[in-house]
């Protein structure tokens, strides 16, 4: 599976290294570095959406406040 966040000065205002930061958190405390590949890019173009971050090439916006509830829905459900 791979995860892209969005690190453009958008995303970043609103957010992108804190959910950079705890996806690498639940990645590494769910033992899943051999499934999952997190990795940065700059705009996705849809700046208004609040953090862009791509699983598998599927769209979401995500927030520091939201990343919890992604990354169980849309990463450890699918990973498992």
């Amino acid at each position: 599976m791979k995860i892209t966040v969005c690190i453009g000065s958008s995303c970043h205002l609103k957010g992108s290294r804190q959910v950079v930061e705890q996806l690498q958190y639940f990645i590494r405390e769910n033992e899943l570095g051999d499934k999952v590949e997190l990795s940065g890019t700059f705009c996705m173009g849809k700046c208004q959406q609040g953090v862009c971050v791509t699983v598998d090439d599927a769209f979401h916006s995500v927030s520091p406040d939201t990343v919890k509830d992604f990354f169980f829905e849309n990463v450890l459900e699918k990973v498992k």
